[in-house]
C-alpha cells in the first residue's frame, strides 16, 4: 500500500545564487558564492556587515512573471496579497507560487485535503524595528495592517488563501531546524490526517541590523576576518573559519501521497523516508555531538536503513569552530567505517546560512543533486581543518550517484531535526 509513502512532486527556490532551481543548480556545481556585503544597513556600527542579500530584489518582474503562468482567479489573489504584503510573507508567496507550477497542479482538487505548513519564527525582525522607528516619530505612520501581518501565522494564511487551499494551515518554529520540523509535521499530516498533500514554505528571515549585531557580539557569525572578502567568508570545514554568514533565502516544496502522486502522472523528484526531531535539553547554542548522533541513529532506525546504505550526506556545516567538527565527529560515530565512504558537503559554504529556511533550501539543492548525479563542491577550503578526515568534496565538483540522502539539521537550543531521502524507483510504487 501507498498511502503511507510520501515523496516529493514539487519545488521551489529562491536565493542569492537563484530563483529558480536551473540557476540554482548551475551555481552550486559551478562552487560561486552568494554573500556580498548587506545593502540595507544604515548603521556603521554593526560588527559584522556581509551577508547573503536580497533585500534589492525585484519583485515587480516576478510578479509579472508569474501573472503569465498562474490561473487568472490565483493570480489575482496573489497580486493583492503580495502587494502590501512584509518582505518576508513575499517571498513565501512566491516560493509557494512557483512550487505548485513546478508540481503541475491545478484548481479542481479537493482544497480540505491540502495543508499548508510554514517552517519558522520571529521572521519579521526589520519590519518591527521600521515600524518601532516609525511609530517614535509619528505613530500614525506605522503600517497600519502591522498588527496583523507581523504575525508569523499570517504566513501560512496568506499562501493558504493565495493556494485556495483549506486544510490545515500553520507555523513551525525550531530555530535552524525549523524547515525539517516543517517537513516533518508536513509527513504527519499526510500519513496520519487524511491530508492527499502539503506544501511546505521555508520563509526568508528578515534581518535587522540589530539582529545582525547582537548575533556578532554573541560570537556566532563571521565579522573580525573576512568583512571585506564576503565571498570567501562562509568557509565550512576550513581552518580559519569564525562563524556561520547570515542569509536571506527561501524554498518550498510540495509533498505528496504516493498514490495520490501515481494517480495524476506526478513527476515524482525524491521519496521522504523519514524525518526525526530531539532536543538536547539545553537552551544554549552548544553543538552536542551525542544529541546529533542520536537523532541521526533514530532516524535510520525509523526508516529501516543500514547505515551503510547511505551514500550522501548534506551537511548542517554552518562553518563554525565547534559545529563542523562535531557533526563530523556525529557522522562517524553513526557510520563507523562506512562515514569514510560518505561524500558530505556544505551548501552553507555558498549559501550562507538561511536560517529558518536553511533545511527546505539545502534539501531543494540535495534532491537537485540527487536527480543529476552530481555534487556541488564546499568551498573556500584553503586550509582544512586537521581534525576532517572525511571526504568533504572539497573545492570541486564531484560525479556521484545518490541513492539514500541524509540532511542534516542542528538548530540553536539543541533542537535538531534531521531526514531521510531515498531516489525514487517507480518500480518499487
Amino acid at each position: 500500500m501507498n498511502q503511507n509513502r510520501v515523496v516529493i512532486t514539487g519545488m521551489s527556490i529562491n536565493t542569492p545564487l537563484g530563483d529558480n532551481l536551473g540557476t540554482f543548480y548551475e551555481n552550486l556545481i559551478a562552487g560561486r558564492s552568494g554573500i556580498t556585503e548587506w545593502k540595507f544597513f544604515k548603521h556603521n556600527g554593526v560588527l559584522s556587515k556581509i551577508g547573503g542579500d536580497l533585500s534589492d530584489y525585484d519583485f515587480t518582474a516576478k510578479t509579472n512573471e508569474l501573472k503569465t503562468k498562474l490561473p487568472p482567479d490565483m493570480f489575482d489573489r496573489f497580486r493583492k496579497l503580495v502587494k502590501k504584503a512584509p518582505f518576508s510573507t513575499k517571498f513565501s508567496l512566491i516560493c509557494a507560487a512557483d512550487a505548485w507550477l513546478d508540481a503541475n497542479l491545478d484548481e479542481d482538487d479537493n482544497p480540505t485535503l491540502r495543508a499548508v505548513l510554514v517552517g519558522g519564527h520571529n521572521l519579521n525582525d526589520k519590519y518591527l524595528m521600521d515600524n518601532h522607528s516609525t511609530f517614535m516619530e509619528e505613530p500614525d505612520y506605522i503600517d497600519g495592517l502591522m498588527a496583523l501581518l507581523s504575525l508569523d501565522t499570517d504566513q501560512a494564511a496568506s499562501v493558504s488563501e493565495v493556494l485556495g487551499w483549506m486544510g490545515p494551515a500553520y507555523t513551525l518554529g525550531g530555530a535552524c531546524a525549523s524547515g525539517n520540523i516543517a517537513m516533518r509535521n508536513a509527513m504527519d499530516e499526510i500519513r496520519h490526517h487524511d491530508c492527499e498533500m502539503a506544501m511546505v514554505v521555508g520563509p526568508v528571515l528578515q534581518f535587522s541590523e540589530m539582529g545582525v549585531h547582537s548575533m556578532a557580539l554573541m560570537g556566532a557569525i563571521s565579522f573580525s576576518k573576512f568583512n571585506d572578502q564576503p565571498a570567501v567568508a562562509s568557509r565550512p570545514f576550513d581552518k580559519e573559519r569564525e562563524g556561520f554568514v547570515p542569509s536571506h533565502g527561501a524554498g518550498a516544496i510540495v509533498l505528496e501521497n504516493l498514490e495520490h502522486a501515481l494517480k495524476r502522472n506526478a513527476d515524482i523528484y525524491a521519496e521522504v523516508l523519514e524525518v526525526v526531531a530531539t532536543a538536547e535539553a539545553c537552551h544554549l547554542p552548544n553543538p552536542s555531538m551525542e544529541g546529533q548522533a542520536r537523532t541521526i541513529s533514530s532516524l535510520l532506525q525509523k526508516s529501516n536503513v543500514k547505515p551503510e546504505e547511505i551514500d550522501f550526506v548534506s551537511g548542517h556545516s554552518t562553518s563554525t569552530p565547534l559545529g563542523d567538527i562535531s557533526e563530523l565527529k556525529a557522522l562517524k560515530k553513526v557510520f563507523g567505517d562506512h562515514a569514510k565512504n560518505l561524500k558530505i558537503n556544505a551548501p552553507k559554504s555558498m549559501l550562507g546560512h538561511t536560517c529558518w529556511s536553511a533545511p527546505l533550501v539545502e534539501t531543494v539543492a540535495t534532491v537537485l543533486q540527487m536527480r543529476h548525479n552530481k555534487l556541488h563542491p564546499s568551498i573556500n577550503i584553503d586550509n582544512l581543518d586537521p581534525e576532517v578526515d572525511l571526504d568533504i568534496c572539497a573545492n570541486k565538483a564531484i560525479e556521484h550517484e545518490v541513492n539514500f540522502a541524509l540532511k542534516n539539521s542542528f538548530g540553536f537550543g539543541g533542537i535538531s531535526c534531521c531526514s531521510l531521502l531515498k531516489r525514487f524507483d517507480v518500480n518499487s510504487a
